[in-house]
């Protein structure tokens, strides 16, 4: 049994409302497909998931983070595609994707690194925003799989991270810090 005193943490990008309504009015298409749709408020771009922490080190995570982004600068992110994931031959998810972003690679190394976390060094970074959740085994019973490739063109400024905790099992998402970039 987890301990209560335990919290779900990640670091994320919030995707702007403009965005989340956009993203929820092109799902709704699909709504009768196995998926478990995110909620249009919960949907970010996660730049770091730091674990199951002590909540007496919330404070210090939020200090690291915040040290560790304050001189990077705002940098933009460009979406083009809605398609299954990892890969459509065994798909898990429905993500928006995005161009190959250098920068969000190194921000993730940063955060990492102020984090203590072994980072990776990142080539190129695809982002992407998790849409919804396959519902494998009612997927699987589909006679024939439906294709979801769209074409997309839109883009996004990010110029803060959120400390997140996640509660309900990813039913709800509580900000804990926001840290700004310059």
């Amino acid at each position: 049994m987890l301990d209560m005193q335990k919290k779900k943490i990640f670091v994320e990008i919030e995707v702007p409302g403009q965005l989340k309504r956009r993203l929820a009015q092109i799902i709704a298409k699909w709504s009768d497909l196995p998926i478990k749709w995110m909620k249009e408020e919960n949907l970010h771009i996660t730049v770091s998931f730091v674990g199951y922490v002590d909540e007496s080190v919330l404070p210090e995570i939020c200090q690291k983070v915040r040290t560790g982004v304050e001189n990077f600068e705002a940098f933009d992110l460009e979406f083009d595609r809605i398609e299954l994931g990892p890969n459509a031959a065994d798909p898990k998810t429905v993500w928006l994707t995005g161009k190959p972003c250098s920068e969000l690679g190194v921000l993730n190394e940063q955060v990492e690194r102020a984090l203590g976390m072994r980072p990776e060094s990142h080539k190129e970074f695809r982002p992407h925003i998790t849409l919804g959740r396959i519902r494998k085994l009612k997927w699987d019973e589909l006679a024939e799989k439906p294709e979801i490739s769209e074409k997309i063109n839109v883009s996004m400024t990010v110029d803060s991270l959120s400390i997140m905790e996640s509660k309900g099992g990813g039913a709800e998402y509580v900000s804990l810090e926001e840290c700004p970039l310059v």
